[in-house]
């Protein structure tokens, strides 16, 4: 049943394929064009296509891969030693379903001159991260994401919806519906491990046109597998809209007043098969030492998944994105999240279905942590990257308990009741300078077991304070003329309505 044509055809999973199945497929199902596939240091894909003239140049260009300029693709890499080599992951293939050629598509490594992977490159990254992580804990780090976008298209009148009520709606209050299902379509034929779909709280509508808010979230996989479903599924959604003539942005924050668009992190620790999420139905130590981590490293967490100024118009006060470096059960106000388990033991199925046999069924493998501060402006790759970091962090931090502990909250932190608690949690960065300022001081962690390169983090750093909104969003709230305001926040919104 799996919606990869490759996978049903080569009757295999995707981590088995090799170069000659690349070329039996291609042969089989006579594909005419290749393309190659990488992010850049925009975080967005790259393409490089090849016309398969024949079997041999084919072969040739799998297994030697092609020579692309390194310094317009990262700021990093010197015009001077630019030269880079991109090589196919054949596990990625997947068949372009936007192309009226017949057309494989394929993710790609970077590798240097001398042949070696290339250290500051996004998947090199992540790769290592995942396997710092492994050496220090002896598990696995799973992930996945939510991925939220709003889709834009010209008001009809007919059957609105109701203002930041979209949750959840259903046509024909719901709009893009049919849209959004065809995305997770076309994802899922990828390979992308998609858990679901629906419209979000966000719609609203301005100067004629429809602004509605959908999410597609994944199943949680191995991390680098996870980043590369993101990325594949942005490339998706924007293409699918470009087709049927609508607009889409993952843009943190497009308007005021209106719900903001998120990128949640959900987490898991796997080994041997098994979630080690919990032990005896209740959050496990190895679970709290990696919310730890993660509370110690927030405010730098922000310079990869809150990569521009808007993405801190959407990190205000009294608003579902959170502010405080704080972690809780269920509650939706905290940076990390435990989300609702299954873990009362109760067959809920016999119940809503009196014909069903009561059974026990494990359901441990569901439990996660989530991460809510990233949003679309985030390098995939770093983003998870530097939560895997954040993670092992935790296990090598001797107060890792205690600091889950002083940091747990179970009550609404924004209730004016519990204003003390409030006081005395730590605050995210405000601002991509500050941002900026917080990686700084903690990159120590980030570089240990050579993850993050010195030049990657030099390179984040001097991007974020090349903004210079340390008083940005103060200075707006803080205008006299309210049309000057708007003014302000929409030109903002223009500029990075394209991100990540």
């Amino acid at each position: 049943m799996n919606a990869n044509p490759l996978v049903a055809f080569l009757q295999k999973p995707s981590a088995e394929f090799t170069r000659a199945d690349i070329i039996h497929y291609a042969r089989e199902h006579e594909i005419r064009m290749v393309n190659f596939m990488y992010p850049g240091g925009d975080g967005k894909l790259k393409t490089l296509n090849f016309v398969v003239t024949n079997m041999a140049y084919l072969e040739t260009i799998l297994t030697c891969g092609e020579r692309v300029d390194g310094s317009s693709l990262f700021t990093f890499v010197q015009a001077d030693s630019s030269d880079l080599y991109v090589i196919p992951r054949y596990s990625t293939a997947f068949v372009d379903p936007f192309a009226e050629i017949p057309t494989l598509c394929m993710l790609c490594s970077f590798f240097d001159k001398d042949g070696n992977a290339l250290e500051s490159a996004p998947e090199q990254t992540l790769a290592k991260a995942c396997r710092a992580f492994r050496k220090v804990t002896g598990m696995e780090f799973h992930a996945m994401g939510e991925l939220e976008y709003y889709v834009i298209f010209p008001d009809e009148g007919r059957f609105p919806a109701i203002d930041q009520h979209g949750y959840h709606e259903s046509a024909p209050y719901a709009k893009a519906n049919e849209f959004r299902t065809k995305c997770m379509k076309y994802i899922a034929q990828a390979g992308g491990n998609i858990k679901y779909g629906h419209s979000e709280v966000g719609n609203f509508v301005q100067d004629g046109m429809v602004y509605e808010q959908n999410e597609i979230e994944f199943l949680p996989v191995e991390a680098e597998r996870a980043a590369d479903q993101l990325t594949i599924a942005k490339w998706v959604i924007r293409n699918l809209a470009f087709q049927m003539n609508l607009n889409v942005t993952f843009a943190p924050k497009i308007t005021t007043g209106k719900a903001g668009s998120g990128l949640h992190i959900h987490m898991r620790l796997m080994k041997d098969g098994r979630n080690l999420m919990l032990h005896d139905g209740q959050l496990s130590d190895d679970a709290r030492r990696m919310i730890a981590g993660m509370m110690d490293l927030a405010p730098s967490i922000t310079a990869f998944g809150n990569k521009n100024p808007m993405s801190y118009f959407r990190l205000v006060p009294h608003q579902e994105a959170p502010t405080n470096v704080c972690w809780g059960d269920r509650n939706r106000s905290v940076l990390v999240r435990v989300p609702l388990g299954w873990t009362a033991q109760a067959d809920m199925c016999s119940k809503a279905n009196p014909l069903e046999r009561s059974e026990h069924h494990d359901t441990s493998m569901k439990q996660t942590v989530e991460m809510r501060s990233p949003d679309g402006s985030a390098d995939v790759y770093q983003l998870i990257a530097g939560l895997c970091v954040a993670c092992r962090h935790g296990f090598e931090m001797a107060d890792a308990l205690d600091v889950a502990e002083r940091t747990y909250v179970n009550v609404n932190i924004h209730d004016q009741a519990n204003a003390d608690r409030l006081a005395q949690l730590a605050q995210l960065p405000d601002s991509c300078v500050a941002s900026a300022d917080c990686l700084e001081q903690q990159r120590k962690v980030y570089e240990e077991y050579g993850v993050f390169s010195p030049a990657m983090i030099d390179g984040i750093i001097r991007s974020l304070r090349a903004f210079d909104d340390r008083t940005l969003r103060t200075d707006i709230a803080n205008s006299p003329n309210e049309t000057n305001r708007l003014d302000d926040l929409n030109r903002l919104v223009r500029l990075y309505f394209h991100c990540g």
